[in-house]
Formats: C-alpha cells, sequence, structure tokens
C-alpha cells in the first residue's frame, strides 16, 4: 500500500452561529457551520411557516377560507 495517502484525523472543534461550540475529530480544523442541532427548528420544536410572497392567504381568499 502507498504511504502518506490518507490524510491527518485529528481532534477539531465545530462551531455554530449560536454559539454552540462541539469537539470531535476529522481530517478539517476549526469548522464553522450556520445551524446545529441546538438551534435547528426540528430538534428544538420551534418550528414556524414561513409565507414570503402570501400564499396562503392567497389560497384562502380563492377558496373562500378567509371567513
Amino acid at each position: 500500500m502507498k504511504e502518506n495517502l490518507h490524510p491527518k484525523y485529528e481532534k477539531t472543534t465545530i462551531t455554530c452561529a449560536c454559539g454552540n461550540v462541539i469537539e470531535t475529530a476529522s481530517t478539517k480544523k476549526n469548522i464553522r457551520v450556520e445551524i446545529c442541532s441546538k438551534c435547528h427548528p426540528f430538534f428544538t420544536g420551534k418550528q414556524k411557516l414561513v409565507d414570503t410572497s402570501g400564499r396562503v392567504d392567497m389560497f384562502k381568499k380563492r377558496y373562500g377560507l378567509d371567513k
């Protein structure tokens, strides 16, 4: 087998935008992410409906459900 083929696998930290720090092992050093399990809506249960173009209101209006 060839030597020096595989990258080094060493301890690193993953830092989320919310401030959560996770220590793990990886081939990359100091990974930064935007969302993690502490702030993701699926894990926190604080999921919200995002309706920027008003599609829900248009649907309700079209089918008379806005009463």
